[in-house]
């Protein structure tokens, strides 16, 4: 169809370009994490770890108190804050990334229902993020908030009130649905996932494989749409970007790993190759002058 597209290495190179000599930490997006809870705290350390890796120059992640010690040392290079500061200064960070293991506690949704209000930067809301709001979509047509959503099948068929296999259906037409109703640059996560606008334009990614299928994968997929959108790229373009980089770390991992015993901690690690790779086939770097 005209309005449908693939999103390939050539696509994406138009997105990611090479850094300036003279770049600093503040130049690279300062991004929020809310995410984890008791049990689940591994979620916020996946999503902040692929942030990272995806060159966001500061993370910040909100999670319970009880939870500091776990992300201090399963990524040390982040920051913490609690739920309690979490819309204290608010409107510093240049990205938020909202739900990978959040829990459904009904407080988070307050919470999420504020940030959508209050901030204009990009949002990306994925997990427990979408099932505290499946019954109130007027909050993300509504939204303040650039705001990029990443289901997989059985969210997708909890927001529309569906079933998922009627989702998996016609996979480009739901994601097109989900986009109109939610006003929301929509990533439809699985094999080939699809990115769709509000609009009614849907593209295709063209990389991943099925050792892809494990859990945490989405938790890398929203730290690194996350991470683009907080180094200036448009929602759209973060989005589709960031489909194509994290199935190519994936399949970066693959060739190393093979698909039986692949796990999202493998695919984070090879974000920062995925990116190296990308920017390597746009050419030699010219040389400037000192």
């Amino acid at each position: 169809m005209k309005n449908n597209g693939l999103i390939t290495q050539s696509y994406v190179n138009t997105f990611i370009k090479r850094r300036e000599q003279d770049i600093h930490k503040g130049d690279c997006g300062k991004v929020l994490v809310y995410a984890g809870s008791l049990g689940m705290s591994g979620a916020a350390v996946l999503c902040a770890r692929a942030a990272l890796r995806t060159g966001a120059g500061l993370v910040r992640v909100s999670v319970p108190e009880a939870l500091f010690p776990i992300l201090q040392i399963g990524i040390p290079e982040a920051t913490c804050i609690t739920r309690e500061r979490l819309l204290e200064d608010l409107l510093q960070y240049s990205a938020i990334a909202i739900g990978p293991g959040l829990g459904v506690e009904r407080k988070d949704g307050i919470l999420i229902r504020n940030i959508l209000e209050m901030t204009d930067k990009p949002v990306v809301l994925d997990a427990d993020g979408l099932n505290l709001l499946r019954d109130d979509l007027d909050v993300m047509s509504n939204a303040r908030a650039a705001l990029i959503i990443t289901p997989h099948p059985g969210e997708a068929a909890r927001l529309l009130g569906r079933k998922t296999a009627d989702i998996n259906m016609d996979r480009l037409q739901s994601a097109r649905e989900l986009a109109a109703v939610t006003g929301a640059i929509t990533v439809l996560k699985g094999a080939g996932s699809v990115v769709a606008t509000p609009n009614g334009k849907t593209y295709i990614n063209t990389t991943g494989n099925p050792g892809m299928a494990t859990g945490g994968s989405g938790d890398v997929l929203t730290g690194v749409i996350t991470a683009l959108s907080g180094q200036g790229l448009s929602p759209e373009s973060a989005a589709k970007a960031g489909v194509y980089l994290h199935g190519l770390a994936g399949d970066l991992a693959k060739e190393l790993k093979g698909e039986y015993g692949l796990i999202a901690s493998d695919i984070v690690s090879m974000v920062p190759l995925a990116i190296k790779g990308t920017l390597e086939a746009q050419g030699p770097m010219e040389k400037q002058d000192i």
